[in-house]
């Protein structure tokens, strides 16, 4: 019997099939180790860590991420999750009553909640566009997104890989559209880096942000925002602090206003070169390799067991290392309950809309017994007709 080579290196409770990692992630090992060094370095000499060590640490780090990611580190500034970097760049948008933000209606929950609470307040609109599923091709994606374009439109706000139906959108196709009609793009980067290629650069995003604390393994709280050089003068700290008009200023103000802004435990940043380094030393492109092809040889019996279909064709094109098929059931967090407190597997079952997904994600640990797992939970309560329809 085969013995899955990186299983150990995770702390995850082998009494759970974890079926989740896109949530959260995990930190393998060898990186939490690198994580609790730099918090005891720092509490053995907070003022000096914080003040000095730590900066020239925090350097090093974005310059690793820099070059994993394909950009200038002076374009990018750490922040504690995507979330962040969405309130930040939406609340220093000078938008004005009448102007229209255009996204599709696919989009993160908690990013949605941010445009609507920034619009609400200017008398600007939010735009979600519908997309129709399954998705067919990237042609047929941007014709219906830029349908609802006009000449209100001052920003595109999408995901390159959406949360609750997993899929992966053709965000070059639509930054080239946007650039021929002059409009600037802000791309949604929250489950890309580790998990698909990214080159920031050659993207032309006017703004990007990523986690990574998920697909990448670095500890929690660790994503970054980035800026088009051009416009970074007109991204405001969201917590204004030492950084602005700083007494020291360092050769970029865009950096000073976004790192500066008080006392925090940074050292979840200061992981990255430890997490590409697990990457690296333990082969993860062909772990990632393995995992999309057990997302997708799994695919048609997940969709076939829910009386459902697939979301989108199974290409690297739209998928990735996660699948989401919608689920019928009235009550979805009875569900997500049941499966975790009675089957013992960890599974999102999200409500988007008037439509509810289940979503699998799929890492290097996991093993087909685990989906396996999974399908035999499903029947079961399917055969007792109460969580889910058919």
């Amino acid at each position: 019997m085969s013995v899955n080579p990186y299983k150990h290196h995770f702390y995850l409770d082998d009494n759970i099939t974890f079926l989740n990692f896109g949530s959260f992630g995990a930190i393998p090992k060898p990186v939490m180790e690198v994580y609790h060094a730099f918090q005891m370095e720092q509490e053995c000499n907070p003022v000096q860590f914080i003040t000095n060590h730590g900066q020239q640490y925090l350097k090093t780090s974005k310059k690793a991420l820099a070059d994993y990611i394909h950009c200038d580190p002076m374009d990018i500034v750490m922040v504690t999750n995507p979330s962040y970097a969405v309130n930040t760049i939406a609340k220093s948008l000078k938008l004005q009553a009448g102007d229209e933000i255009l996204t599709t209606n696919l989009e993160y929950g908690a990013c949605d909640k941010t445009w609507q609470f920034v619009c609400q307040n200017i008398g600007a609109t939010y735009r979600r566009q519908t997309i129709s599923l399954p998705l067919v091709d990237a042609e047929s994606f941007v014709a219906e997104l830029f349908a609802g374009v006009n000449a209100k439109t001052k920003l595109i706000f999408i995901s390159h890989i959406t949360s609750t139906t997993a899929l992966i959108l053709p965000v070059e196709k639509v930054i080239e559209k946007a650039k021929s009609l002059q409009i600037d793009v802000f791309v949604d980067g929250a489950h890309v880096p580790g998990h698909i290629p990214l080159d920031i650069t050659k993207l032309g995003a006017t703004y990007y942000t990523g986690a990574c604390h998920k697909w990448m393994m670095a500890p929690k709280g660790s994503s970054f925002m980035y800026v088009e050089k051009s416009r970074q003068s007109q991204i405001f700290p969201l917590i204004v602090s030492w950084g602005y008009k700083a007494m020291f200023p360092s050769e970029s103000v865009f950096l000073d206003w976004h790192t500066m802004n008080g006392t925090r435990d940074f050292t979840a940043f200061l992981c990255i070169p430890a997490a590409l380094d697990f990457m690296k030393n333990y082969s993860w492109d062909q772990a990632g390799l393995l995992s999309r092809e057990m997302v997708r040889n799994n695919a048609q019996n997940f969709a076939s067991i829910l009386n459902s279909s697939c979301l989108a064709p199974l290409t690297d094109e739209f998928v990735g290392q996660m699948l989401s098929v919608e689920i019928k059931t009235q009550q979805p967090e009875l569900l997500y309950k049941t499966l975790i407190e009675k089957y013992r597997i960890e599974i999102p079952v999200m409500r988007h809309d008037d439509k509810v997904y289940i979503r699998y994600s799929i890492n290097g640990f996991n093993e087909q017994k685990d989906l396996d797992t999974l399908f035999d939970a499903l029947k079961d309560i399917i055969s007792k007709g109460t969580l889910i329809e058919i």
